[in-house]
């Protein structure tokens, strides 16, 4: 099993990413809470990593902090919760932010998670209360990546695009995650600030 993984990161495109590691490129899906810290392309990462075997496919999950994939493997066990709606869960709020919520028994927050019905909700409250792991770090909460620095309406359609697709990835409805991103206002802005506004201002409301 894969457990980390160190090499160059060469492609970044919400919520997968590639890093290449001895020549060999590594496929992985990784929440955003990870995305907005990941360092530029063609730098070095390492990444905490999740491997799933399946009949069809070996799949990896990658996460910056042992926290945040321990959390994904805390969620994935819970009845009705698969690995993409782990990585949306991740993805919708930090992990110290869930752990809050799932102490606090506020389903209604969690409902506010694509992929999250009243149901599910309930669900992740009553199996979590006492089983959410207690290794918190500041690297936990989800801080402020790096803005963008693109020009051109071109560029910024690109971004746009990137991000609905990146929340589509993530369980929105295409016409939700539409919706969300131009909302947002932001026009020369990276991927990333983009879909970290639009989930903001879910949250929000």
């Amino acid at each position: 099993m894969i457990g980390r993984l160190s090499g160059v990161l060469v492609e970044k495109n919400p919520p997968e990413l590639v890093v290449d590691t001895g020549g060999v490129g590594y496929e992985l899906e990784a929440p955003m809470s990870t995305f907005y810290n990941l360092p530029p392309v063609g730098q070095d990462v390492v990444l905490q990593v999740h491997m799933v075997v399946r009949d069809d496919a070996h799949l990896l999950f990658g996460f910056l902090t042992k926290a945040e994939r321990a959390h994904f493997r805390t969620l994935i066990k819970v009845s009705g919760v698969g690995a993409k709606v782990a990585l949306g869960i991740l993805s919708g709020m930090s992990v110290t932010d869930f752990s809050v919520c799932v102490q606090r028994r506020d389903v209604t927050a969690l409902t506010r998670i694509p992929g999250i019905g009243k149901k599910t909700a309930e669900r992740l409250v009553l199996e979590l209360q006492d089983k959410l792991p207690d290794t918190l770090t500041p690297q936990d909460a989800m801080p402020a990546g790096a803005g963008g620095d693109t020009a051109g309406a071109a560029v910024a359609m690109d971004a746009r695009s990137q991000a609905i697709d990146a929340l589509v990835a993530l369980q929105y409805k295409p016409t939700d995650a539409t919706k969300l991103v131009d909302s947002t206002g932001l026009q020369d802005a990276s991927v990333e600030d983009i879909i970290r506004a639009a989930l903001k201002s879910i949250h929000s409301t």
